[in-house]
């Protein structure tokens, strides 16, 4: 038997609704970010960075652009005879098929991959939040305090604490109580999703509770060690850490990594953030063009100009363009005389020239006002916006579209343009 003190279990399966066209093809923990990595590689840098060179990573939902990114792990440094990352799609047992219901029902329907290592223990992840932590620190935390359950926990303001799972804590840092999202939080040491278990202490909560539907970590089975009285404790980090579950989180997220000092570094040399490359030519800025506080991804031609923005790899941004606040993933390709303002465009996106996004007044969405909100305009992936077109704010379109679908070349600030079939 293989003997590994610390396994990584890391859940990339979820569909991430909140980031609405932007995962209607993709798992969120795929979907783009900084200009050149993906969310999960944050997760997945951390790993190895820590020493922690075993990775299980648990898909369920679209999972095909997120399994050919990991590959083998080689990008890494996960491809290894022992250990290394592992793939773990819900797959048929005898007698019964059954998607992951819930995190730790993930978790659970993978008992089998565990125990072929049989670790001492068991990281819990998210595959997507951006931050930078050293699981060995977490690790030796735990250690020091004898805890059969460390639960990585972060201040938030009181007034969004209800969103998370609330911890209380005494003043040894050892977890009296804990209630999942409460409607009158007590405490804001919110719960960041990454746990360590002791072995025993997982598998035995995991078989006894296995039987609850949508098997929960927060629900169901934190409050099982807790009742059983395991010492749980909370481990605060300091660090910068951010869900970006939905589209404002994720704009914020990108933003901040322009800023002059970033909040949060991706050019730290000791902690550095590993992704799968391709092979692109370098980036180029062409005369007359202007490029001020953005990142430009390789691959890139910018015949415009560029303001406060995060270009991916392989776009061209035309003549005449003006992009400002603005996410522009991979493979787009923007038209001349075109004006981005706070718009989010997906992959592989074709945007004609003389194209206008985000102006005019702010108005509700109509289909998804808790989605599309903030000012932001969204355009889902391998979308073509023909020539001409004004595109107000808190507007999303997704799928080919033709001048028949606006009025009078406008769709008006709040409007949902999504073509069937997308």
């Amino acid at each position: 038997m293989i003997k590994k003190e610390m396994i990584a279990m890391l859940l990339a399966g979820g569909q991430g609704s909140r980031l609405g066209v932007l995962t209607s093809k993709v798992a969120k923990p795929a979907v783009a970010f900084g200009g050149k990595y993906r969310i999960i590689d944050f997760p997945l840098s951390n790993c190895i960075n820590s020493g922690v060179d075993t990775v299980g990573v648990l898909t369920q939902y679209q999972p095909l652009r997120l399994n050919t990114h990991i590959g083998i792990g080689i990008p890494w440094d996960l491809d290894r005879n022992i250990g290394g990352v592992t793939v773990l799609p819900p797959y048929e047992k005898s007698g019964e098929s059954e998607w992951y219901t819930g995190t730790a029902n993930a978790i659970y329907q993978n008992l089998e991959y565990m125990e072929s290592f049989n670790p001492e223990y068991v990281l819990i992840l998210s595959g997507d939040h951006i931050y930078k932590m050293d699981y060995e620190v977490m690790l030796d935390f735990h250690k020091a305090n004898g805890a059969e359950v460390t639960i990585a926990v972060m201040p938030v303001p009181i007034e969004e604490a209800s969103r998370f799972g609330i911890m209380i804590a005494d003043e040894n840092k050892r977890i009296t109580e804990f209630e999942e999202k409460p409607e009158h939080p007590r405490s804001n040491l919110a719960s960041m999703g990454i746990y360590i278990f002791n072995w025993k202490t997982l598998r035995e909560a995991l078989i006894a509770m296995a039987d609850q539907p949508a098997l929960d970590f927060g629900k169901h089975v934190i409050p099982y060690c807790h009742d059983k009285g395991a010492p749980l404790y909370a481990y605060e980090f300091t660090g910068y850490w951010k869900d970006v579950g939905t589209l404002n989180s994720y704009w914020e997220a990108n933003m901040e990594l322009i800023d002059i000092v970033p909040e949060f570094n991706l050019y730290e040399e000791y902690w550095k953030i590993y992704t799968k490359s391709e092979i692109q030519p370098p980036q180029y800025i062409a005369d007359n063009s202007k490029v001020e506080r953005s990142i430009i991804g390789e691959g890139s031609d910018i015949y415009g100009e560029v303001y406060n923005s995060v270009i991916g790899c392989g776009v061209t941004i035309g003549r005449g363009t003006v992009v400002r606040d603005s996410i522009i993933m991979n493979q787009t390709q923007i038209g001349e005389n075109c004006e981005l303002n706070k718009a989010i465009v997906a992959e592989n996106v074709e945007i004609a020239d003389n194209v206008r996004l985000g102006t005019g007044e702010e108005a509700e969405n109509e289909t998804a006002p808790h989605i599309y909100n903030h000012g932001l305009v969204t355009i889902g992936e391998k979308s073509v916006i023909p020539k001409g077109i004004t595109v107000g704010k808190n507007s999303v379109i997704f799928g080919v579209t033709s001048d028949a679908d606006y009025e009078d070349s406008h769709l008006a600030s709040g409007k949902t343009l999504i073509k069937a079939g997308e």
